[in-house]
């Protein structure tokens, strides 16, 4: 099949085709000052190959009916505003193996699988709240990832062959990911860095090692009864996902393509097989509609409604609960489990008093049980110090969450997951955590050019946090 830009796969379903979002209104556009560049670019985009196959994207689906029916719990995390600069083999292995770690610890906390979603290999855009800002007493183009522009001054233009950059990175970050996975980088029976030096709490560290000890003793024993020789010891699934903010981008990578496997099992009796193809965006295993493109009208909506892969949509206090049933009826028509994922953003103030509308909303129409609950504890938290510093505080983040967790048990419903933007450099960006990080230590390593991130010792300790939630509830049980 060739690109949906053109050629045969340039077919409707429905009244809907790749292109059809250009006929909607749309937010956070680019104006490429130079078309033909981006028509050439484009056109590039258009005969290159998929970087994520549909049997991977169909696979991530059946776990996130398991995700949905409240059988395993998402993992998501990655950097805000991932760098073209990323793209190297130190940083992608860091956020693997802390990726690794979380979802060890998830799994001894909350006794479920986890399905673990980088935001990498193709986090390269990212919304802005006005096209320019002023640097240095000068208007100047606004930073909008490296999909668009350079965070450097001379390099602020947008170029439309940024998009073949981000095309090659997302393909080479992704070739390496699934390289280590291959070669055994998320093999169990190989030793992880537990350590807990960075723990100044006694009480919190004499918990974090207790679980550690007891991840450690479980894979022991694992190999003493002989029963650490299955494959799925060896190696994990880690998909990748991204924001699918720059359309000219998602529509060049939309195939109409079969899942081979599908084809195999939809075979009829007389040998011949029945057509199951679907449009898939190529460019990531699952994609999301951001807070700032959400229009029920609009070209993202558009674009999202017509693709088979699994999708998230970001709610927060502009959310309407009838505006995100209008989103499910339209994105998710046939009511598919764990089709759509509800990422909540609300900010640690805010989640007592708007998330359970939310629920109730949803629960209570035709979607119950269908949508996957997330919780993105990060964005609504995102402040400013004295000094014009972007920052976030451990303790809001943890508290979003920890009322999360809470809202959905007395609601009745189930919180599928978290979604954090982390790294897995030590990096100083928000405030808090066991390390006591202040004011006066944001500078020490302050490397984010968009919005400040957990590093890695506060993602895992956020992740024993949960862990510890969900093992308390089956002690209340018990």
């Amino acid at each position: 099949m060739t690109s949906a830009a053109g050629g045969p796969a340039a077919v409707a379903t429905g009244d809907w085709t790749p292109s059809s979002w250009r006929s909607k209104p749309i937010k956070q556009c680019p104006e490429y000052p130079d078309e033909a560049a981006l028509r050439r670019a484009t056109a590039e985009l258009d005969q290159l190959p998929p970087i994520v196959h549909p049997h991977e994207i169909n696979r991530l689906k059946q776990n996130l009916r398991d995700v949905a029916r409240g059988e395993a719990f998402l993992l998501q995390g990655g950097d805000c505003a991932e760098l073209f600069d990323y793209c190297r083999q130190d940083r992608i292995e860091s956020k693997i193996k802390l990726l690794l770690q979380m979802s060890l610890v998830l799994i001894w906390g909350a006794n479920k699988k986890v399905v673990r979603i980088g935001r990498m290999a193709g986090q390269y855009a990212k919304p802005r709240s006005s096209p320019t800002e002023i640097v240095d007493g000068k208007e100047v183009p606004s930073f909008r990832g490296d999909i668009l522009n350079g965070f450097n001054l001379e390099d602020r233009q947008l170029d439309p062959q940024r998009l073949v950059k981000a095309y090659n990175h997302s393909a080479a970050t992704l070739n390496f990911i699934r390289a280590s996975l291959s070669a055994g980088i998320a093999d169990l029976h190989g030793p992880l860095n537990w350590s807990l030096g960075h723990v100044k709490d006694p009480e919190l560290k004499a918990k974090y090692t207790k679980a550690v000890h007891f991840l450690q003793d479980m894979l022991r024993f694992m190999h003493t009864i002989g029963a650490d020789r299955a494959s799925e010891l060896a190696t994990v699934d880690l998909f990748t996902s991204h924001e699918g903010l720059l359309l000219e981008y998602e529509q060049s990578l939309t195939r109409l393509m079969e899942d081979p496997t599908h084809r195999s099992r939809d075979a009829a009796s007389d040998g011949t097989s029945s057509s199951s193809a679907q449009y898939y965006d190529t460019s990531a295993h699952f994609i999301w509609i951001g807070d700032r493109t959400r229009q029920i009208d609009g070209a993202h909506v558009e674009f999202f409604r017509g693709i088979a892969n699994p999708i998230g949509i970001k709610v927060g206090p502009t959310t309407p609960s009838t505006d995100l049933l209008e989103l499910l009826r339209t994105l998710n028509p046939d009511k598919e489990p764990g089709k759509i994922t509800l990422i909540t953003r609300y900010g640690a103030s805010k989640v007592r008093e708007l998330l359970p509308g939310h629920i109730r909303a949803v629960e209570g129409s035709e979607y119950k049980r269908c949508v996957i609950w997330q919780c993105d504890p990060m964005h609504g938290n995102t402040r400013s110090t004295g000094s014009g510093i972007k920052t976030r505080r451990f303790g809001d983040i943890f508290q979003e969450l920890q009322e999360t967790l809470a809202i959905h048990q007395e609601e009745g419903s189930y919180l599928g997951g978290v979604h954090l933007e982390l790294t897995g450099d030590a990096v100083t960006e928000c405030m808090g955590g066991s390390e006591g990080l202040d004011e006066d230590d944001l500078s020490t390593n302050y490397t984010s050019f968009c919005d400040p991130r957990l590093n890695e010792k506060q993602a895992l300790e956020l992740a024993f946090l949960v862990a510890d939630h969900y093992r308390k509830g089956r002690s209340e049980l018990d």
